[in-house]
């Protein structure tokens, strides 16, 4: 008797093969027979038609901090994710002098946005080597597994002090070595790879940039170098080359990247979007990539499924009245309360005279009055709105300022009304450049900065948006099968980190399976919830359409609820 029977599925299997029906039965944590299974299971679960598919590998998470509290990683978890990579875009906790703690917090609380006070009162920390790191998440469980990478902010500063948070500043070459040698040992130890951050957008929530945007190339390649010396891991960067309009920038950063790729025997992604400033940079990187392909290196692009973007609205960090002294006046009212005051004539009229007055910088403009990018959030949200459904249109068609449609539309339902401020990917205003994206090769697919970003976005998400906007939703435009969009959130992102043992249903592979409905597969806008530590708060989106979601043979949600089990590890370098 087999431990559970999944029976009447439509198994697309991760390999991007066309779908098939049949059954698949597990036993322990592994998958031991696809297609007819005459034996009966303990337990047996009728798919009734549903689809069947691994479960999806996110490989561009941020839970760095929250994996060491929090044993059920949502969103991820109630979207179909069954494993994760974090320690992306070099930043994270580990390694860590005991005096660096408030620094490192500061660093992910302003880049990724999450809640310093949360990581303060969540944290325990226990570690400061990063094999002591990972032998603090060793001892955790998870509803699904975890694997880490190397980040080279935290590097930096645990070799340099102080002088490691300043980008100014070169590192000797002694401190390159001694860089290089704890990022072989964190990569013996398990790491999966080495991650680093070459952007100006990445800062402290004091307002500092990142110590790592001017290292040098002797410095990036020393710690790249450390992968070629271990034998093994990956490399994930994030650099100002995909939105900057400095041509010499562009070709600095491409030098150091081909410098990586053909000299550091190891495969390499970074992250590719589409800026409004420089709207074709993405197809100048993608050739970049495919001329270093050719010469023997192993690139790959990460792409998003979506825009990126931001939620804005009176609940979330991103509020374009925040502007106005009377506003802010208001802000720590409880939301009933504050949306009272708010529909009072005099204080409306007050809040719109600060909001108009104000002068954005170019950055905050779209934040403020970007009313043509501002596009109001349905139950079930449209990621490739028109021009027709924005605040602007709205406004244009009532004959009202717009500044008036988005106060009335943010005090309407009680104030929790939000609206989506598309950022990178829509230049256009469509996703037609994105699909090219998804079609490419050279392409990987990432970016949901899952755990991060937790009041101004909720993109872990995105591996459902992959499956209901782009095989069903998506109404003019280029879409895809199911089995290739399956497949490159399941067998590629596996295979790219070096998980070999799942992303594809098949005998002796893991039992990391999702079972949905394609037809009701869906996310929910986004809810504010204060579920974190020190009442932090964070928005989620609840999932629709997946009947279970089942890791390692645990059926660890069902409709979407977790069900308590707990089946996840760390997973310490390549799984074969």
């Amino acid at each position: 008797m087999h431990d559970l029977v999944i029976r009447n599925g439509v198994v697309v299997d991760g390999t991007g093969a066309p779908r098939f029906g049949g059954d698949v039965a597990i036993d322990g944590e592994r998958i031991t027979a696809v297609g007819k299974v005459e034996v009966a299971g303990r337990r047996e679960i009728d798919a009734d038609g549903r689809i069947v598919s691994p479960g999806w590998v996110d490989i561009h998470t941020h839970y760095d901090g929250q994996a060491t509290w929090d044993h059920d990683l949502a969103p991820s978890s109630t979207h179909g994710v069954t494993s994760i990579v974090m320690g992306n875009c070099g930043v994270g906790f580990a390694p860590a002098q005991p005096d660096r703690h408030d620094w490192l917090i500061s660093l992910l609380e302003g880049v990724e946005d999450i809640p310093g006070t949360a990581l303060t009162e969540g944290m325990t920390w226990g570690w400061e080597s990063f094999p002591d790191y990972l032998d603090v998440l060793d001892r955790m469980d998870w509803t699904l597994d975890v694997g880490t990478q190397v980040p080279h902010a935290a590097l930096r500063t645990y070799v340099m002090g102080p002088d490691g948070a300043d980008n100014t500043v070169r590192a000797t070459h002694e401190q390159i070595e001694a860089m290089s040698a704890l990022c072989e040992e964190a990569v013996r130890a398990g790491a999966l790879g080495f991650t680093t951050s070459r952007t100006w957008v990445h800062r402290t929530s004091e307002g500092a940039q990142i110590g790592t945007l001017k290292a040098g190339p002797e410095e990036v390649l020393g710690l790249a170098a450390a992968l070629q010396r271990a034998g093994t891991g990956v490399i994930q960067l994030i650099s100002d080359a995909y939105q900057t309009t400095d041509d010499e920038l562009v070709a600095s950063e491409l030098a150091l990247l081909e410098s990586i790729a053909l000299f550091v025997d190891r495969p390499m992604s970074f992250t590719v979007q589409q800026s409004d400033e420089s709207p074709g940079r993405w197809r100048e990187l993608l050739d970049a990539i495919a001329r270093w392909e050719r010469a023997g290196a192993t690139v790959r692009a990460q792409t998003a499924v979506r825009p990126i973007g931001v939620v804005a609205g009176l609940t979330s960090t991103v509020n374009p009245l925040r502007c106005s002294a009377t506003y802010k006046a208001l802000a720590s009212l409880p939301l009933a309360e504050r949306v009272v005051r708010m529909q009072d004539p005099a204080v409306r009229e007050t809040i719109l005279a600060e909001h108009g007055s104000f002068v954005p910088s170019t950055f905050s403009a779209t934040t403020h009055s970007g009313y043509d990018r501002m596009f109001p959030m349905a139950e079930f949200p449209n990621y490739e709105p028109t021009a027709q459904d924005s605040l602007a249109a709205e406004a244009a068609r009532r004959g009202l300022p717009a500044n008036e449609v988005m106060y009335d539309y943010f005090c309407a339902d009680g104030g929790e009304r939000l609206v989506y401020l598309p950022f990178m990917n829509y230049s256009g205003g469509n996703l037609d450049d994105v699909a090219e994206m998804i079609a490419s090769p050279l392409t990987l697919s990432g970016l949901s900065d899952a755990g991060a970003h937790c009041n101004t976005l909720s993109d872990g998400t995105m591996p459902t948006t992959a499956i209901s906007h782009w095989t069903r939703d998506r109404g003019d435009g280029r879409t895809f099968d199911l089995e290739y969009m399956v497949h490159r959130q399941t067998q590629a992102t596996a295979s790219w980190v070096g998980f070999d043992d799942r992303g594809v249903v098949a005998p002796g592979m893991l039992a990391d399976l999702n079972i949905f409905d394609h037809d009701e597969i869906n996310a929910y806008a986004p809810e504010l919830v204060e579920d974190l530590p020190a009442g932090g708060t964070r928005l989620l989106q609840r999932s629709a359409g997946y009947a279970a979601t089942i890791k390692r043979g645990a059926v660890t949600a069902e409709g979407g609820e977790l069900t308590g089990e707990r089946p996840g590890s760390l997973q310490r370098g390549p799984q074969q």
